[in-house]
């Protein structure tokens, strides 16, 4: 055997009888391309920024935006400028999303020039500007807020709205009583109407010159005027401060469902505390560079991804993971931004800046979620162009087809009138985004990061959870359990031949060997040469002689006979042979996670079936399922056999959820219908996915599902409570019961309770 090669190209290319075997290899961890030879064509695992994919990205901040229905106008406007490939407005971070061919792309500054015309000529008031990499989240918040003068602006409404209510209230009083005849009261309405509806008069005569027709503005102004017309005064007048006040509890209910979700994902710091060696300084959190040393006061959270220096500590790291235990941290322990210190003072070396630290991460991942738009949002807005329309063609009719035939001419105008006030869709077009909004923070408070509306939508239609057994049922630390020696051989020898060969193997199952042989402090010996034969295991030269350690294949290529001892026992087995004679067995296997047998009994709850996909042995697939409760067990399968049975179990159950965390799982994660990945996992495997479990923690798996499920729900709610009403108050109208009181309430009203509808979400358990 002196002609052997060694060839140890990789690590470790050999395959053990557990192994979720991979082509080049047999490795799950050590795979790194795609080789199943499918097409993967589901489109709803791109990347929330699939559409964007193509040119030059670029995200601007959309100041002074108070409008959903104008958004989604902006938004349609803009992506049908010519240079422009794609556009994405989100209502619920301001932010507006543009992908532009590099030709545009050079002329950036005309470009958001050109943005500032249209949102502007939409919405008066709104500012364009090119986002600051750091201009994010709660920060964003209180600079919009203090751009606009919010606080002032609330006064003045509150103001207006309070001294309209008393003239309103006075014209009221006086016009029942008979006092000032009917001058008076007219004059008291007539003042109330311009100091509540004088700016949203002006409006709409501004948008009206822009050939904007039917916004809120206008559509109120027509109404309220109509109503004076026809000698509605009193109605006019309450109706237009019914919407002020509906307007007014709507934006704080949009402005502080905002900063609750915004609150729960954004936990990067404003300063950080520097270590300059004499005395301790405070500096914005931007400034802090890579090697300054911070100090983390018991309380503090953790302000950058860093390097304990000094000090041991507990850290709560439920605020990244979702995780409640504490983990103890040491000297030279990494630190991750957003963790909670809860004992001991730290000192800390900066390790990456904000903008790179996990915080910073996780409220990009939020945000770039949030401009992914489910297929109910984007039917909503279709549904809004032509849902305005259609209702103010009603009113027309109704007020002229109706007066012909009765001759009521005041009665059918006024019905009509009320029409238009319902007429704007402001309610369907901003709760259904804020509910997935609102799943998506929701998410992240638990450690779970939905990437995107879409994700969200497709996981509420799951009825089977797919898992990988390695690091997703099972923690994936092989241990040795059990050494069975054959013939003359002892224990002690049978291990020191093994991890001799799986020294430099960087498997879990040739750690395991090699890390036991360690503690026993056993001498091992460097092969003189060594081959490693894909699927089979490694071929040896030792002192000894010729070894071979692998699977059951390896011992039938080489001709050795095994014999009964070993075969009872469960999980994976490495046999092993020394100059062509069966030496023994030495079995290894994975531990269950702790929360696996809850989290598959949780999802039988929510009526879903688990099935397991490895490539492990039947036997130990078996042991695993039986133990957790999993439904279906599919063994012994590569990497193109898990894509073709994950196939088989959609058609047979319907829409597939895969859990994995492997490379070679990355073909998997991207042809189910939705692909989770745990974030101890490869990177190219949390790439491919749809769901991300920054816990690791089986128990995110069906809380992922109940949120999406939650989410989707109150998107479907606020969608048919504000159509039912609507409609209600329609037909109330045309029977002659419906008041314009009522279309406000239809309108505003119905707005502002899908709004607080939709933020349940973040405080359901």
């Amino acid at each position: 055997m002196h002609d052997l090669q060694h060839e140890h190209k990789h690590p470790h290319e050999h395959q053990h009888e557990h192994d979720d075997s991979c082509c080049a290899h047999g490795h799950q961890h050590e795979q790194n391309d795609c080789c199943c030879g499918q097409e993967h064509e589901h489109e709803h695992h791109k990347h929330p920024d699939a559409f964007l994919s193509e040119g030059v990205k670029l995200t601007c901040l959309v100041e002074n935006l108070g409008c959903a229905n104008c958004a989604a106008k902006m938004e349609n406007r803009i992506s049908q400028l010519p240079g422009v490939n794609a556009a994405t407005l989100t209502f619920a971070t301001k932010q507006l999303r543009v992908s532009v061919t590099p030709e545009a792309a050079k002329n950036e500054s005309l470009l958001i020039a050109e943005f500032q015309k249209i949102c502007s000529s939409i919405e008066s008031g709104v500012v364009v500007q090119k986002q600051h990499p750091l201009q994010k989240g709660k920060k964003l918040l209180q600079e919009d807020k203090k751009n606009r003068h919010k606080l002032n602006e609330h006064q003045i409404d509150l103001i207006s709205i309070t001294t309209g209510t008393c003239l309103f209230a006075s014209g009221e009083i006086f016009e029942h009583l008979g006092i000032g005849g009917a001058i008076l009261p007219a004059v008291l309405y007539a003042t109330a109407y311009l100091i509540l509806g004088g700016q949203i008069l002006f409006t709409a005569v501004k948008n009206l010159a822009k050939g904007q027709i039917f916004d809120e503005n206008f559509l109120m102004s027509l109404a309220t005027l109509g109503a004076f017309i026809i000698g509605e005064f009193a109605e006019a007048v309450g109706v237009m401060l019914f919407y002020r006040i509906g307007e007014y509890f709507e934006e704080t209910a949009v402005s502080r469902s905002r900063s609750q979700i915004m609150d729960a994902v954004d936990l990067r710091p404003e300063t950080v505390n520097l270590n300059t060696g004499s005395s301790v300084k405070e500096i914005p959190a931007e400034e802090a560079k890579p090697g300054d040393l911070l100090i983390v006061r018991p309380g503090d959270r953790i302000p950058l991804d860093s390097t304990i220096i000094e000090g041991e500590s507990r850290l709560d790291t439920s605020p990244i993971t979702g995780e409640p235990v504490p983990v103890k941290v040491i000297k030279g322990d990494a630190v991750t931004s957003g963790c909670i210190n809860t004992s001991g003072q730290l000192t800390v070396q900066v390790e990456k800046t904000l903008e790179h630290s996990m915080v910073t991460q996780i409220l990009d991942s939020v945000e770039n979620a949030a401009a992914s738009k489910p297929k109910i949002d984007r039917f909503i807005t279709r549904f809004s162009k032509v849902y305005t329309p259609f209702v103010v063609l009603a009113a027309a009719a109704t007020a002229v087809i109706p007066s012909l035939i009765t001759g009521d001419w005041s009665q059918w105008i006024y019905t009509a009138l009320t029409f238009l006030v319902i007429s704007c869709p402001c309610a369907l077009v901003l709760s259904v985004p804020l509910a997935f909004f609102s799943g998506i923070g929701a998410g992240s408070k638990k450690g779970i990061l939905f990437k995107g509306g879409v994700s969200i939508e497709a996981l509420n239609k799951i009825s089977t959870v797919v898992m990988d057994k390695t690091g997703t049922i099972t923690l994936g630390n092989f241990a040795l359990q059990q050494i069975i020696p054959s013939g003359n051989f002892s224990q002690k020898e049978i291990l020191t031949l093994c991890a001799s060969c799986e020294q430099n193997s960087t498997h879990p199952i040739g750690i395991s060997i090699t890390a036991a042989a360690k503690e026993q402090r056993l001498a091992l010996e460097n092969p003189s040469a060594l081959q490693e034969i894909a699927g089979h295991g490694i071929q040896a030269l030792l002192s000894t002689g010729e070894v071979l350690a692998g699977n059951q294949k390896l011992m039938e290529k080489f001709h050795v006979e095994l014999d009964s001892s070993g075969q009872s026992a469960h999980g994976s087995k490495v046999f092993l042979a020394v100059n062509g004679a069966f030496a023994g067995t030495l079995v290894i296997s994975d531990t269950i996670k702790p929360e696996s047998s809850s989290a598959v009994a949780a999802l039988n709850k929510l009526h879903i079936t688990t099935a397991m996909l490895t490539g492990d042995s039947m036997e130990s697939a078996q042991s695993v399922a039986s133990e957790t409760g999993i439904d279906e067990v599919h063994a012994r399968l590569l990497p193109e056999d898990k894509l073709l049975r994950l196939q088989e179990i959609r058609s047979k159950h319907g829409s597939v959820m895969f859990v994995g965390d492997g490379i070679n799982d990355a073909p998997v994660l991207a042809g189910a219908d939705v692909g989770a990945a745990m974030g101890s996992g490869a990177d190219a495997a949390i790439e491919a996915a749809d769901v991300v479990f920054m816990t690791s923690n089986m128990n995110a798996v069906p809380q992922s599902i109940s949120i999406a499920r939650a989410a989707t729900r109150i998107a479907w709610q606020n969608v048919i409570f504000a159509l039912a009403v609507k409609a209600l108050v329609l037909v109330l109208g045309l029977t002659g019961f419906a008041s314009m009181w009522m279309a406000v309430f239809a309108d505003s009203g119905v707005a502002m309770l899908c709004v607080l509808n939709s933020i349940r979400i973040l405080y359901q358990k």
